[in-house]
């Protein structure tokens, strides 16, 4: 799994330098990059490389669907960690963009990766119609704002020190990092005109990302900040709404694994075509950063 995860990591990030190289007249290129690389592990662009593999979907646009994903990620991790959101100096073992570069650069560099994800889907070297496009910066553009994650990190900071019921937690959960993931297992079905499975793999991504975060809270509940690559046991001292601080840690553990077992069920159909993203799953409940 490392090996693919490694492999797909140089693909993508490949990619992106390329892109970006571009652009090098701009000055906010060194922050952008700073933020983008070399990245965390890549778990959203191995799924829609999984989906892509059931599908059979050219793996050149997948690898533009990889790049724009990432972008949206990337600029998703600067905001987070700026002063007036969760305030974290450190991000994947090194200083959060804001603490290198300044606030006002960091939000800057920040915006520039969220359009660079739209101009990626809308450049010539996506080899899909144009409406397909269209449907795909509309689904992306959805996964990212006020009803993904914009709005995600606005219901996470409203609900710090607040008994906040489980159904809203999960909402919480699904705006602030399901919807990405809801994106890449989509992603891949509508440049295939694929309408038979798009409902199916809409809850299947919105699954993943719901036990994506659980482990993530998992992570910093129990987790140590040098393998972690960031502060951990941060959720508890900023009261944090989450589903171990409402179900406690042992019932979150359960939890997961219901969402694990539901995603399994929904893939019977496809066989050995979706062990990879079997094998993504497992490694999404068993990583420890």
């Amino acid at each position: 799994m490392e090996k693919k995860l490694k492999k797909i990591s140089k693909r993508v990030n490949n990619y992106l330098n390329s892109y970006l190289s571009k652009f090098n007249s701009s000055e906010l290129i060194e922050p952008m990059k700073y933020g983008l690389f070399p990245g965390g592990k890549k778990i959203r662009s191995k799924i829609i490389f999984d989906i892509g593999k059931i599908f059979n979907v050219n793996k050149r646009n997948l690898l533009i669907l990889a790049a724009s994903v990432e972008a949206i990620h990337a600029y998703s991790l600067i905001h987070d960690d700026l002063p007036c959101m969760d305030d974290d100096k450190l991000r994947r073992g090194k200083p959060s963009t804001h603490i290198k570069f300044g606030e006002s650069t960091a939000i800057l560099a920040g915006n520039s990766l969220l359009t660079s994800a739209f101009e990626l889907l809308s450049d010539n070297n996506l080899k899909v119609q144009d409406k397909i496009k269209s449907r795909l910066i509309n689904l992306l553009s959805r996964c990212s704002g006020q009803t993904g994650i914009a709005g995600g990190q606005y219901l996470d900071l409203s609900y710090e020190k607040k008994k906040v019921p489980l159904q809203k937690i999960l909402n919480m959960e699904l705006k602030k990092t399901g919807k990405l993931f809801e994106f890449c297992c989509v992603a891949p079905l509508l440049i295939k005109k694929n309408q038979k499975n798009l409902n199916t793999f809409s809850k299947i991504g919105k699954d993943i990302g719901l036990l994506f975060q659980i482990v993530d809270d998992m992570i910093d509940f129990k987790g140590i900040t040098k393998l972690a690559g960031k502060k951990t046991k941060k959720d508890f001292k900023k009261g944090k709404a989450t589903i171990i601080s409402l179900l406690g840690y042992k019932n979150a553990v359960i939890y997961s694994n219901k969402l694990k077992q539901n995603i399994y069920n929904k893939l019977r159909s496809h066989d050995n075509k979706a062990n990879d993203l079997r094998e993504t799953i497992n490694f999404i409940m068993e990583r420890n950063n």
